[in-house]
This record gives structure tokens, C-alpha cells and sequence, in this order.
């Protein structure tokens, strides 16, 4: 980009700079120079305390009213575009997150990844594509690593090169830094929308049908033990929200996750977060400690953002001993996956009992499992829905209710495909007649399909 030197008003001196006015996510080296300097410069001139205990858009418009005053002084030309824009950086600079900002004001951007300094990609519908959008250096993207990080009590540094923190929106960051990571600082930011989704948006997405919302919302209903499988960025803590809104209002509800992520509506939750070992290594509290303490809180259900590791002892007995309608997401590729990977991660509680006697604590904790999936056009699906039956031998055994049929892929890349039922009809039907909760038999007639 080139810098263009010129007289656009009397004020200007000889010498002033201007700078070709371009789009809002691109800046010259000289742009970035003259807004560094002009930061350092606000930072000198205002008193943090005063602007401290102004309300945000008091603040903006103070912030926006100083850097005009230092551009004045600065002789720099800019035409009107540049003008506002340097303003608006700035701003973005002092009170939020610099570059990143105009990507959290795009409601269509359901994750920012940034890969260094000069590198930060977005997802829109499910596809990845690079922005234009760049920080000045390494330095520059690590102030920005720290501002997010200290707002949660969390630091970073070589001696602590990774964490988990999250946005006062709820969105989930991860940040790594060198020596770890050996191209500069990397940031990503899992975004959540500012409106919980509900089951007709889910519908209107193809990512479920009509009549597996019908199903879904029944099996909450009738507080069945669900849980919900699938890989990273399939969905499952969206799907886990969709499902939870059709909790009762009047139940006690405590969720457990290591970042917060749910968006529970009703008006009886309990959030609980896990905290990690401080520099000293001490003073972590980690999932199994928060159920076991869940427990002693009176919970109509237990929600578990994501089971991990030992806890799902905790969560299995919770669920064995009269805490139903419970859910939880676990990292897996299929339902039988999905079961293999609670075997495992109990197995590491150091519990002294057989696989069978193992197998059977699952089998009669989990009524169902739902997997849900990524497609190679970046659409979410659910692929699958199974019940737990029960025990033949030392194996678990289920049958599918619902599945996704996958037919092959169009010109463009989009996945094509169907939703149909099986033909067959769930055992737990006499669980949620029991709730009073009638469905129509056409919900399982495996040749009624969309797509």
C-alpha cells in the first residue's frame, strides 16, 4: 500500500502523512506507526481513575473527542474515512480488544483464530476463511493475550504459556504463546451468540427435523439421563442448550464445566467452573471435586459441559441414584465410541471393579446417546440417535432410533443426504407415556425421511 503525501487542508504542514483510504480491515505501516503513537500519547494525557468510573459510552465519546485533539496537533492529514477510522481503533484499543473488535461485532463469525500477528481467520457457516485484518507485531497481539487474560484472574507468561479464559460475552479463548508456540502468540476464540438458540433454529439449519425436536424435547421432558456425542466444533454444546430449554422452570438445575459455555434460560441454575493450580500449583478445584459437591446441593438435575477424565465416576453413580434427566457431552465419533470413552476415563479413577461390572453402571445410567457431527461443508447434522438397552454378556447394547444417511456431495461441496427413523420404536416410549408425554407413531416410520 502506498503513502501518498499531500495538502488536503490549510492545517496540515509540508510533511503530513495520508494515507490512501482503504477498507476498515487493512492499514499501512505508517497507519499503524501514527496509532501507536497517538495510543501512547492518550495513555499520558488521561487519568485512568477518572475515565475508570465513567459509564462505556461516556467513555467512547471522551476517547474519541482526546484523539481527534491529538490528531489535530499531530499535522497528519486524514481524509474522513481514515479520520473516523483511527478514531474508532483507538477506542477499540482503550476498551476492548483492538483489531479483534470489529470481528466480535460480526454476528456471523462463530470463531476467531488467530495464528500470530499477521494471520487471523474467522468461521462463517462452518467454512474457514482469512480476514484482513492484522495486529502491529507479536507484542502488540500478547497486550491484547494479557488484557483478556487478567480480566478472568488468569496470567500468562514463559512460565505459564497456556490458558483458558473467557470474554465477558461467555465466548471461550485459548491463548499459547512462545516457547510453546513457535511462530508468535496464537489466539482462538470460540463465539457465542448473544441469543441462545432454540429448536426451530436448529430445524430451520437442518440440523435436526421436526419430528427429532418432537422426540428430544419429550426425552428431556421425561428427565431421561442423555448423553451427547460428537468431535470439536460439532455442536455439542449448542445441541446441550437446545436440549436443556426444555427443562422444566420449576427444577433446580447445577451445571458443571471447566469454561463456562452454557446459556441455561430457566430461572433455577446454579453455574459452577472449574478452577486451575495457581503459580504455586496450588488451589485447583477440578470436576470431580465440583460434582461431588453438586451433589450435596439439593439438584433436580446435574449438567456437565463436557466429562473429561475420573469425574464420570461421580457422574454415573449421580445418575444410578435418583438424579435423572441429567446430561453431558463427551469428545467422541460414534455412540459405541462414545461408551468406550466412559469405560476408559473411569477406568482412570483407579476404581477396583471388573469391565463387566463397569460396563453395567453405564448401561444402566445412560438412557440414550446422541452423536452429532461436522460435515465436510462445515454444516452440523445429527447423525444419530440410540438407546441404551441393556447388557448381553460384557457388551452393551442399543439400538438407533434415528440416523442421518449421507448420498454424496454436489458441485459446490455441499453434503447431501437424509434424516429418517429406523422403524423402530424406543423402549423408553412407556417412560415418557409415563410423563404424560404423547407423541404420534408417524415420529418412527423409518419411510417418512427429509433431507
Amino acid at each position: 500500500m502506498k503513502q501518498a503525501i499531500q495538502n488536503h487542508t490549510a492545517t496540515a504542514s509540508p510533511n503530513a502523512a495520508h494515507f490512501s483510504g482503504k477498507s476498515p480491515l487493512t492499514a499501512t505501516p505508517q497507519y499503524y506507526e501514527l496509532k501507536a503513537k497517538l495510543h501512547r500519547q492518550l495513555l499520558g494525557r488521561i487519568d485512568l481513575e477518572v475515565f475508570g468510573s465513567m459509564t462505556p459510552e461516556r467513555l467512547r465519546t471522551e476517547l474519541g473527542t482526546l484523539v481527534k485533539k491529538l490528531l489535530d496537533e499531530s499535522g497528519v492529514a486524514l481524509n474522513t474515512t481514515e479520520h473516523q477510522k483511527m478514531v474508532q481503533d483507538i477506542q477499540d484499543e482503550v476498551m476492548g480488544l483492538g483489531p479483534l473488535e470489529p470481528l466480535l461485532a460480526d454476528t456471523t463469525v462463530s470463531d476467531i483464530l488467530v495464528n500470530g500477528p499477521k494471520k487471523i481467520f474467522v468461521e462463517r457457516r462452518g467454512r474457514l476463511e482469512l480476514t484482513t485484518i492484522e495486529f502491529t507485531d507479536s507484542a502488540h497481539l500478547m497486550k491484547i493475550i494479557d488484557k483478556i487474560v487478567s480480566r478472568v484472574g488468569r496470567r500468562i507468561d514463559e512460565s505459564s504459556p497456556m490458558v483458558d479464559a473467557r470474554l465477558p460475552d461467555g465466548s471461550r479463548v485459548n491463548a499459547i504463546i512462545p516457547p510453546l508456540a513457535l511462530d508468535g502468540p496464537v489466539l482462538s476464540i470460540r463465539r457465542f451468540s448473544a441469543i441462545p438458540l432454540r429448536a426451530e433454529d436448529l430445524v430451520k439449519s437442518k440440523t435436526i427435523t421436526p419430528d427429532l425436536a418432537q422426540l428430544l424435547a419429550g426425552m428431556v421432558r421425561a428427565k431421561m439421563n442423555i448423553l451427547i456425542s460428537g468431535g470439536t466444533g460439532s455442536g455439542k454444546t449448542t445441541l446441550l442448550n437446545v436440549l436443556s430449554s426444555a427443562i422444566p422452570p420449576n427444577e433446580r438445575i447445577v451445571t458443571i464445566e471447566d469454561a463456562a459455555e452454557l446459556q441455561l434460560q430457566q430461572p433455577h441454575v446454579v453455574r459452577l467452573e472449574t478452577r486451575p493450580p495457581n503459580v504455586e500449583g496450588k488451589g485447583e478445584v477440578n470436576q470431580r471435586a465440583l460434582v461431588k459437591n453438586s451433589l450435596r446441593m439439593r439438584p433436580d438435575r446435574v449438567i456437565l459441559g463436557e466429562v473429561r477424565g475420573v469425574e464420570v465416576v461421580d457422574m454415573l453413580q449421580a445418575m444410578n441414584t435418583g438424579h435423572e434427566g441429567s446430561m453431558a457431552t463427551v469428545h467422541a465419533n460414534s455412540a459405541r465410541d462414545a461408551l468406550s470413552r466412559l469405560e476408559n476415563m473411569a477406568s482412570l479413577g483407579g476404581l477396583s471393579i471388573t469391565s463387566k461390572a463397569m460396563r453395567q453402571q453405564i448401561s444402566s445410567a445412560i438412557m440414550a446417546i446422541i452423536q452429532i457431527a461436522r460435515l465436510t461443508d462445515g454444516r452440523r447434522k445429527l447423525i444419530s440417535l440410540q438407546e441404551v438397552v441393556g447388557m448381553e454378556g460384557e457388551t452393551i447394547t442399543m439400538q438407533e432410533i434415528y440416523t442421518f444417511t449421507q448420498t454424496g456431495t454436489d458441485k459446490d461441496g455441499t453434503v447431501l443426504g437424509r434424516f429418517h427413523a429406523t422403524g423402530v420404536r424406543p423402549n423408553f416410549m412407556t417412560r415418557l407415556k409415563a410423563y404424560g408425554i404423547s407423541l404420534p407413531d408417524e415420529i418412527f416410520d423409518q419411510h417418512r425421511s427429509y433431507e
